[in-house]
């Protein structure tokens, strides 16, 4: 019954928080993530549950008039079994984000685990295991996603998928569900951009870069990887933000610094590639562009990319690390365009102390999510996802939820009226 599928999310909730420490001191050990952010991914975890158990029993379908005689009305079914693909970044969080909302709807459950942070996330689903969900409405698989999730998407007992990651990932899932029809949530990639105008407020824009691409070393989907800054302010700009990059503590994660290293050294190894690249396209480091060598880790150097155009690698493939691409532009039609000239689309920004321009940009930009004045705005109410290859779907939010329920139709003809 909806009522009880309320008491298990917020015993879930409970247990989760009971474990945060623990969690947050295995995360930050296995993902290099610094201490204080796996400890928020586990509150965080937690609030999921809370905000979804508010609205397990509140799902409710609608009635239709079609006049004497007839009855009509609209039912909202589980979706059944939803396979839910997790990515190394932010396990525990992403976990959460959509196991929550499936179990509200009355789903079950199978999750694949990252290859490279499996360990967390097993200490989140013990808590959950706790709170005394019915058997089998929670089911964790460990392995290799060429091996694991290949079976998983593309078993016909699969009713739904959910997916987190990269791109050519996304679409090999995209093409064994298709076998099966299975339907899809998918969030992808993202190279998404901020807009700088010139009366932008200077502290609070360098506030989001600080966050937005350097929080967790970078590797956030919807990271600032692009920051478009109207031409007569830009030398101040990279100046500034350089100065901003060049300022980061470094460190191991559970000393909590600015900069983590990343989580591999296959990661690091593609970002340095990355920035080789952008470099022999003629774009300029302004700051980094390689590892710390005098560092034992994957320690990727803050970088900053200046004199970018928008046709370079650098300002149109993904990097997942702490690599900014400072772009300018002379005007708003400008710098809308460079924005949406990518084939990504997950979130945008614009900072502008006008809030008519903000708008306008905002209609315009092609994204999932337009931040203003702040990158990283919002939270678990406000809905989330992508278009173009970022994906398609949303997570978060009310909205969320009827990704997790198929609509079903009632009509009846009344006898005798």
């Amino acid at each position: 019954r909806p009522a009880q599928r309320v008491t298990w999310l917020l015993r879930a909730a409970a247990e989760i928080r009971a474990v945060a420490e623990e969690g947050a001191w295995v995360l930050c050990q296995e993902n290099g993530k610094s201490l204080n952010d796996a400890r928020d991914e586990f509150i965080e975890a937690a609030r999921y549950f809370e905000y979804y158990a508010g609205m397990a029993d509140k799902i409710e379908g609608t009635s239709i008039p079609l006049g004497n005689g007839y009855m009509d009305f609209t039912l909202y079914d589980p979706m059944g079994v939803s396979a839910q693909i997790v990515p190394w970044n932010f396990p525990v969080s992403i976990c959460a984000r959509s196991l929550a909302p499936a179990l509200a709807a009355g789903n079950a459950v199978v999750i694949k685990s990252p290859e490279l942070s499996p360990l967390g996330l097993c200490v989140l689903l013990r808590a959950i295991a706790r709170a005394g969900l019915p058997r089998g409405a929670v089911n964790l698989i460990c392995g290799r996603g060429r091996e694991v999730g290949a079976h998983l998407v593309s078993s016909a007992k699969v009713d739904q998928i959910v997916f987190t990651g990269s791109v050519p990932t996304g679409q090999t899932i995209l093409r064994d569900a298709a076998e099966n029809a299975i339907p899809s949530v998918m969030e992808l990639g993202g190279k998404s951009a901020a807009i700088a105008f010139a009366d932008v407020d200077r502290q609070q824009l360098l506030a989001s870069v600080k966050g937005g691409i350097f929080f967790n070393a970078g590797q956030v989907c919807s990271a600032m990887s692009r920051l478009l800054v109207q031409r007569e302010i830009y030398e101040e700009i990279v100046a500034a933000v350089v100065e901003l990059a060049e300022g980061l503590s470094v460190g191991l994660g559970q000393d909590n610094p600015d900069l983590t290293p990343v989580v591999s050294a296959a990661q690091l190894a593609s970002i340095e590639s990355l920035c080789r690249r952008a470099v022999d396209a003629g774009a300029v480091a302004a700051t980094g562009g390689e590892a710390f060598s005098d560092r034992a880790g994957h320690f990727m150097r803050p970088t900053v990319f200046r004199d970018v155009r928008p046709e370079m690698c650098i300002a149109r493939e993904e990097v997942f690390g702490p690599v900014l691409a400072i772009i300018p532009f002379d005007s708003e039609e400008q710098a809308i365009e460079i924005a949406n000239g990518t084939d990504f689309g997950l979130v945008a920004g614009v900072f502008t102390q006008d809030i008519s321009r903000a708008m306008r940009c905002v209609r315009r930009l092609r994204a999932g999510q337009v931040f203003v004045n702040e990158w990283y705005a919002g939270g678990i109410e406000t809905p989330f996802g992508g278009v173009g290859l970022s994906g398609f779907g949303r997570e978060k939010g009310q909205e969320a939820l009827y990704s997790y329920v198929r609509t079903k139709n009632v009509a009846i003809r009344v006898a005798g009226e």
